[in-house]
């Protein structure tokens, strides 16, 4: 059984649009959220700028930053 740490969250534009989307919380984390290519044209989010990032294998890319606007936390609900 693979165990990941998850997380729902919504996420939406400045015109109130709004999405659920539901994450694996990387142990790289460093407080930048990826997103599907089809929710970041869905919302229309601005782009911000592109920065390099280094991957775990050393290797460098290039990512686009765009704006987000109301990210939340769910709920916390306890399964059994």
């Amino acid at each position: 059984m693979r165990r990941e740490a998850t997380l729902s969250l919504v996420v939406g534009n400045s015109s109130g649009q709004r999405e659920f989307i539901n994450t694996v919380i990387d142990t790289g984390f460093d407080g930048f959220l990826s997103l599907p290519s089809e929710i970041i044209v869905r919302l229309g989010l601005p782009w911000t700028i592109s920065n390099p990032a280094t991957l775990g294998d050393g290797s460098e890319v290039l990512f686009d930053f765009y704006r987000n606007f109301g990210l939340k936390p769910r709920p916390f609900r306890t399964a059994f």
